[in-house]
């Protein structure tokens, strides 16, 4: 049996692995991507909600780079809210090192709001 085959109706190549023939995946693999906890929540969301595109994602080979990608838009979302947020509520690092507990309770108040607006703007869409 011959390792490789090419089927001429549909182009697709298949590589014999055992008794079976599967399509050959890409010479080239897939870049890893360090995947942070955005990128772990969107991974949950499309494999619980979106079988089909996280089934087109990992058949292309492009999941890892989507996730990645939507990993560093949450981040960067996320941390610019909190900074404009915290601008906006007056929270400083005067306040930071007179009272710590309120610092401590507004700051948690800012993270958790602007978590949420990240999940349902880019992680849930």
């Amino acid at each position: 049996m011959e390792k490789f085959i090419t089927d001429e109706r549909t182009g697709l190549r298949y590589e014999l692995v055992g008794d079976y023939y599967l399509i050959a995946g890409d010479d080239e693999p897939e870049e890893q991507h360090t995947i942070g906890i955005w990128g772990q929540r969107h991974l949950r969301y499309l494999k619980e909600h979106r079988r089909v595109l996280y089934a087109n994602l990992l058949t292309t080979g492009k999941l890892n780079s989507h996730l990645a990608d939507i990993d560093q838009q949450a981040d960067e979302m996320f941390d610019r809210l909190t900074k404009q947020m915290a601008a906006a509520e007056g929270i400083t690092e005067r306040m930071k090192t007179t009272d710590q507990m309120e610092w401590v309770r507004r700051m948690n108040s800012i993270r958790n709001r602007a978590m949420e607006i990240v999940k349902s703007e880019i992680i849930y869409a």
